[in-house]
């Protein structure tokens, strides 16, 4: 009786495997390289990929508060470039790639191009805030506790399939960058500028 117990759980243990190993990804342990060996993902983790102009999508309007409290709406940006950043607190890449996010951040300002953040399984907005304050953070983040907003990115798209993961849209709204990494402040800069100076 105990194994056809067991053996009906199996699938249910395994679907909550699947779901963790997506909202989990790359953060865990010490490492903070993109290579640490702890992703669950088999394809594109540690991966910068660039679009060509014409072979971009759209990706959803995310909508909801801010970790400040705000509303927030991806929509409202459309006309600017957009460097979206999936984060948490708890997260060892995370910080390590934080001040790179937040110096080029504060050096394009007034350049058409809005960083915005998704912090996710922080289920404490202290933690979040926190963060912010710790690495100068001053753009603003859509607080998405259960990873809700993730979610809303179909299935086999450039979506941000790991923590961290930054997205850049072009000024329509399209993916041109997907990097499933944390980013140096020169993979940052190499993968904005041309977009930037994009007419």
């Amino acid at each position: 009786m105990s194994q056809i117990r067991a053996s009906r759980r199996f699938p249910l243990l395994a679907a909550g495997a699947a779901v963790g190993a997506l909202l989990l990804s790359a953060c865990g342990g010490e490492e903070t390289g993109s290579a640490s060996g702890d992703t669950k993902f088999v394809q594109g983790t540690g991966e910068i990929t660039k679009v060509a102009d014409g072979k971009r999508t759209s990706v959803p309007d995310l909508k909801g508060p801010s970790v400040d409290g705000k509303k927030l709406k991806l929509s409202d940006y459309k006309g600017k470039v957009v460097v979206l950043n999936v984060w948490g607190s708890w997260c060892s890449p995370c910080r390590a790639e934080a001040p790179n996010l937040a110096k080029v951040a504060r050096d394009t300002k007034g350049k058409d191009v809005q960083f915005l953040g998704i912090n996710t399984r922080d289920l404490d907005k202290a933690n979040a805030k926190a963060f912010e304050r710790n690495y100068d953070i001053d753009y603003p983040s859509f607080y998405d506790p259960s990873g809700k907003l993730i979610l809303k990115f179909p299935r086999n798209t450039l979506s941000p399939q790991a923590i961290p993961s930054t997205l850049i849209l072009d000024k329509d709204g399209k993916v041109a960058v997907r990097a499933l990494k944390e980013l140096s402040e020169k993979e940052l800069r190499s993968a904005l500028d041309p977009l930037l100076a994009a007419k």
